[in-house]
């Protein structure tokens, strides 16, 4: 047997097993998914056209919702009323100078899954958010131009009903950032 130095051994948690010490150690959660089988061509190019819409506005939700988050803190952080508009009208400013050609771009049903995971993200509905910052004619004036084209901005997220969205999402490695 060689002997041994103090930079020579590592420290790890061990169990004893029938008089036996056997070392352990913590190893992150793997995830295992079955293969995925359809039914039919259709109900997979259904499955795989949902794939590439959550994915596309994935990133814009994410945003948003961090964004919301960061806005929540500075407005906790001032008491005064002319400066809550100006960090809100900033936020807002924001987010339309870097999302609104693309915004504009987008389907009626990547419309749809954005309002759904904006929802999912911040733990509000879009209407709510829009209300809280805009005002409420400004949300009705939002909500009725969303009910023009097919949309519901008082539509909200329930991991359960839209599971296919949640598998997407967990196997693309997005994870819910709310409180």
């Amino acid at each position: 047997m060689p002997k041994l130095g103090k930079n020579d051994t590592i420290k790890v948690a061990v169990a004893e097993v029938d008089g036996e010490m056997i070392p352990w150690l913590l190893l992150k959660d793997v995830s295992i998914y079955d293969h995925r089988t359809f039914a039919d061509k259709d109900a997979r190019n259904n499955y795989y056209q949902l794939r590439y819409n959550v994915l596309k506005v994935a990133p814009y939700a994410m945003f948003a919702g961090n964004r919301y988050r960061q806005l929540e803190r500075d407005l906790a952080l001032t008491g005064d009323k002319a400066k809550q508009k100006a960090l809100v009208n900033a936020c807002d400013k924001q987010i339309k100078d870097l999302f609104n050609a693309k915004i504009k771009d987008m389907s009626i049903t990547q419309g749809e899954i954005l309002i759904k995971l904006v929802n999912r993200e911040t733990g509000n509905t879009s209407y709510a958010l829009v209300k809280e910052l805009k005002g409420s004619i400004n949300a009705f004036m939002f909500q009725s131009l969303a009910r023009l084209f097919g949309h519901d901005l008082k539509e909200t997220y329930d991991p359960q009903e839209e599971y296919e969205i949640e598998n997407i999402l967990d196997k693309a490695g997005y994870k819910y950032h709310r409180d």
